[in-house]
């Protein structure tokens, strides 16, 4: 925050909270670097609209909804980004010397005079709400990005040289191509382009006679622009210089990272992997924003009943839990998840990662070297000389690591780990098919979750679609419940890029390993046998866990679809 806020002792003053509720909010303001406003509002004290209508009557001060605002860019001008990111303000318009700027907290009287100092004007404060002055700041003054704008710019004079793949490069005249004004504005453009679109990857793919920029946003691809073909190197080249890889390697793939910083407090992590091709260099950026990262397990999508089965699974003193998926459908997040809730100041927990996505206070995690011998085994090994409570292994690839995790969970520990199947059965025959003895695998496997992602109906433009029982039917709805449920789509909106879709919800699928189920491995039951004994144990299907969603009018039947297979 700015300056001090005074909203908390006027709230303690008329009641509405008490002193222990205030300091509980601050604390949380000063943790999440979020105004007290926010704080009151999440810890269910007060909401952010009763608290702007006390404001506004006891200061005298007038609300806006900042949709209905017709923003002066004089006014904007006045104030630099920077600045009213600092404050959390939003100059609005410029009127005979005195500024009008949106406020969540007119409290700050230290921003209201350093705003003053700085714009050398008298301020009119307005009251708005927290969350619609981030979402308009961000807009007011960054905008949308004009690609085309940054193409013009490309004129004879600004053309760069490339050379063909065949041809020897001179890296002094690559580095000088990297630093040309429009090639650093485009790479600039794109990677803000991405944060601002909410993408969570980025793909730059050269062809014979493309070029091409996709973004992945709600887990499907889009494409975004087509830069020119003579481009290619310069902006790979680019990339690899602020990853600080080597732009003379052509041949072989590169891992590196690139970190931005946003305003004042925001950070933003690409991981970024070169793949040689047949007509050039690959780039695809993984986006990493921390402040999106989900540990409320309340929150990732768990049905009541699968969230404590989850709970009991990593509670135990020993076992192991695995979660399994494909790659990009969350499994990080929900380990990173349980290990946020078995984070105490008493447990010693160690992860081995490749790559290390987000850094966890209080948690010892390992970056997984491959080229000098630092792999999952090996890190499993020195954890266990290293008085661990709970493990975290980024991925089971091989019989080593499995063996040693399973040794290491019938020893006192908690492991946790992921591994690649396409549902929650087929992880037993996995680690079967590894070289694990039945009775290992029965004895050492607390609970398995399998995942996916489907997209959420964007609220916007949600509306009614009228299908036929028959189509509910078909798709697993019970016949007696078809005639009943209300199905619905997104039409297609400014806030979902006309997709009708905007964000993504967690189905799971919790596999309890009842004495049932471990009877069924000891005896060498199938897959699908074991599928079948876990449902009669009461175990929700992903698909089974789509159509709940897909009753509750949260995502569709094409996604349900596109994500799970029938039962």
């Amino acid at each position: 925050m700015a300056g001090k806020s005074r909203i908390g002792e006027l709230l303690v003053q008329k009641s509405v909270i008490d002193r222990s509720q205030l300091e509980q909010a601050e604390a949380m303001a000063q943790t999440s670097g979020c105004l007290l406003n926010k704080s009151l509002s999440s810890l269910g004290m007060i909401s952010e609209q009763e608290l702007l209508d006390l404001l506004s009557k006891e200061y005298r001060l007038k609300i806006l909804n900042l949709e209905d605002v017709q923003f002066e860019p004089e006014a904007l001008s006045q104030v630099p980004h920077d600045l009213a990111l600092k404050y959390n303000v939003l100059p609005i318009s410029l009127v005979n010397g005195s500024i009008t700027i949106a406020m969540a907290d007119p409290t700050d009287i230290a921003a209201i005079n350093d705003l003053r100092f700085v714009t050398g004007s008298d301020i009119t404060v307005v009251l708005c709400t927290e969350s619609d002055l981030k979402t308009f700041t961000e807009k007011q003054y960054e905008g949308e990005v004009s690609y085309d704008e940054i193409f013009d710019d490309l004129g004879p004079e600004n053309e760069v040289e490339v050379l063909s793949s065949e041809e020897t490069i001179d890296i002094n005249s690559l580095e000088k191509a990297t630093e040309d004004a429009p090639v650093v504005k485009l790479v600039n453009a794109i990677l803000l382009d991405a944060i601002k679109k909410n993408a969570s990857d980025i793909h730059i793919e050269p062809y014979e006679k493309l070029f091409r920029v996709r973004f992945r946003i709600d887990g499907v691809l889009y494409e975004i622009m087509k830069p020119p073909l003579k481009l290619k190197n310069a902006l790979t080249s680019r990339l690899k210089i602020m990853a600080e890889l080597d732009i003379a390697e052509r041949r072989l793939p590169q891992d590196g990272r690139i970190k931005l910083k946003l305003g004042q407090k925001k950070e933003m992590d690409f991981r970024v992997s070169v793949l040689p091709g047949l007509f050039g260099e690959k780039v695809v950026l993984r986006l990493l924003d921390k402040g999106n990262l989900q540990t409320d397990m309340t929150k990732l999508g768990f049905s009541k009943v699968q969230l404590n089965s989850f709970m009991d699974g990593i509670n135990k003193p020993f076992g192991m839990v695995l979660v399994t998926g494909p790659t990009g459908s969350g499994k990080t997040t929900t380990l990173y998840s349980a290990l946020a809730e078995l984070n105490k100041s008493t447990i010693n927990i160690s992860t081995a990662e490749d790559p290390v996505e987000f850094n966890l206070f209080g948690i010892n995690q390992v970056q997984m070297h491959e080229e000098i011998g630092l792999n999952f085994a090996a890190s499993l090994r020195s954890f266990l000389r290293q008085d661990p409570d709970v493990i975290m292994v980024g991925e089971i690839r091989d019989y080593e690591t499995a063996e040693i995790a399973i040794k290491a969970s019938l020893t006192g520990h908690l492991v946790l780990s992921t591994l690649h199947t396409n549902d929650a059965p087929s992880t037993i025959n996995r680690l079967l098919n590894m070289g694990i003895e039945p009775f290992l695998v029965a004895s050492s496997v607390n609970i398995i979750v399998a995942q996916r992602l489907a997209r959420k109906i964007c609220e916007s433009c949600k509306e009614e679609l009228h299908v036929s029982p028959d189509v509910l039917v078909g798709v697993g709805i019970p016949a007696a419940e078809a005639a009943h449920v209300k199905v619905y789509q997104g039409k297609g909106c400014s806030k979902c890029s006309n997709t009708g879709y905007k964000g993504r919800i967690a189905l799971y699928e919790c596999m309890s390993m009842s004495d049932k189920l471990k009877e069924f491995v000891l005896n060498g039951a199938s897959a699908a046998e074991i599928k079948r004994q876990a449902i009669d144990d009461g175990m929700d299907t992903l698909r089974a866990s789509g159509l709940r969603y897909l009753k509750e009018g949260v995502t569709t039947i094409e996604e349900i679809l596109r994500v799970t297979a029938a039962d």
